[in-house]
């Protein structure tokens, strides 16, 4: 470790770099960093960099959550150790790099928690590559607030200036592709102002440091554009919400696609077919990590494009599951439950395990969805709060074992707070709703 730092040093300095920026997740998927001067990677690598730990606990408002081992141990420091097979060079602002640092001891980092699913996953030969695709809106002040940017309606899949005036989106691919995000391209979503960008198939934790660094940088880039760029799963009323898809394949160690079986049913092998009974016997508890805020559900129901039930279907994008209808080495699923304010390493580690307790339970998916989805009667709801969501996680001991009991601990304290802060906050709808009549 030490001879590799001092070689980054050295590589790093004759590019003109002096500056690491050394960054982590919080349980929110929010990015917490420190940025070092280029001479102090050494150290850093050796004995970490000082954090309190508390910023685990910490609300999008800068309030600490009383999380145990926080606040009620004296706000201790933990400690995070650059990853330097993470390091890139950040192509947007001269004499900078970055790299993801990981808590020494585990605890409840996000990056540990899926880093335990995969290292299981491993010990039954098998190693998920996953994909994944992000929504977001982009938007400008307008005085009160924010509104979404370019207005206009209609300009699904539009490319150049019809959409996007001021040419965000390809400046933005350029950007993530030269800081090594594995982006395929970008394309101008549903509604005023939202786009979506898809990263490469790559291995689970690197396709969520991708995701979690792509998250990061988006937000970046459009402040130095005068904008505000969102994750939020519906910020407007008026329009639709974001997604995080994830598309899921497992291999072997050659690399063999083990989900495809041209002569089992549906074209898939039956490991993948238990996989994907994993996700929806696992969905309700999956949906407090996929779908972590009390905004998420605002993107839920009938008629949206995303998930409302616990159902799955061949190349069905009304499903909560989809499966593509690529075969061979392109067979895999696509999770559609997540929303784009996910943390991309809970997304991952979620999914990870509920795929894994499905094939050691030998668990069979039922019929897929036929034709447009949404018929409550024909299966389950997803759960239709946060609360609701918690309390499901809360119960789902197997999940748990997988995930880790302090984490789950942990993630429920924090989000529990969220809905305890927002039950006693006065929102503008009810003032609108009750103040003249009441």
């Amino acid at each position: 470790m030490a001879a590799q730092a001092d070689r980054v040093v050295a590589e790093l300095t004759a590019k003109g770099v002096d500056v690491v920026r050394v960054a982590f997740p919080d349980l929110m998927g929010t990015e917490r960093s420190k940025e070092l001067l280029v001479e102090q990677l050494p150290a850093a690598v050796e004995r970490g960099v000082a954090f309190c730990r508390a910023v685990y606990h910490t609300s999008p408002l800068g309030e600490t959550v009383p999380v145990p081992g926080g606040l009620d141990a004296g706000l201790p420091d933990m400690e995070i150790v650059p990853d330097l097979d993470t390091l890139a060079v950040v192509p947007w602002e001269p004499g900078v790099a970055t790299c993801i640092g990981d808590q020494r001891d585990g605890g409840e980092s996000p990056r540990a928690v899926l880093g335990r699913v995969v290292a299981g996953l491993a010990e039954s030969g098998l190693r998920p590559l996953v994909g994944p695709e992000l929504e977001y809106y982009l938007c400008v002040p307008d005085g009160a607030g924010f509104a979404p940017y370019s207005p206009e309606p209609g300009n699904i899949y539009v490319s150049g200036t019809r959409g996007d005036p001021d040419r965000h989106l390809i400046a933005t691919v350029r950007n993530l592709r030269d800081l090594g995000l594995g982006v395929l391209g970008g394309n101008h979503e549903y509604c005023p102002g939202q786009f979506e960008i898809n990263l490469d198939y790559s291995g689970a934790l690197d396709s969520a440091d991708r995701a979690f660094r792509f998250k990061a940088a988006v937000k970046d880039l459009a402040r130095r554009e005068g904008k505000l760029a969102t994750f939020m799963a519906k910020p407007f009323n008026e329009h639709g919400a974001s997604g995080f898809h994830v598309h899921v394949s497992l291999v072997d160690a050659a690399g063999e696609n083990l989900g495809a079986d041209d002569a089992g049913e549906y074209g898939m092998s039956p490991l993948l077919r238990h996989a994907l009974a994993g996700v929806l016997r696992h969905a309700p508890a999956l949906t407090a990590l996929t779908n972590p805020t009390i905004n998420s559900y605002k993107r839920f129901g009938p008629d949206t494009l995303a998930p409302w039930l616990i159902d799955w279907g061949l190349d069905n994008r009304s499903a909560m599951v989809r499966v593509p209808p690529d075969r061979g080495v392109g067979t895999r699923i696509e999770v559609r439950l997540p929303d784009a304010s996910a943390n991309p390493y809970l997304v991952h580690a979620g999914v990870l395990a509920a795929m894994r307790l499905g094939i050691e339970d030998g668990l069979e998916p039922p019929a897929p969805l036929e034709g447009y989805g949404y018929n409550a009667d024909r299966t389950a709801v997803l759960p239709m709060s946060l609360t609701a969501a918690l309390d499901a996680l809360d119960d789902d001991s197997a999940l748990q074992s997988l995930l880790g009991k302090d984490f789950v601990s942990s993630f429920s304290v924090l989000k529990r707070a969220e809905v305890a802060r927002f039950e006693q906050w006065v929102t503008d709808w009810e003032f609108r709703e009750y103040a003249y009549h009441i």
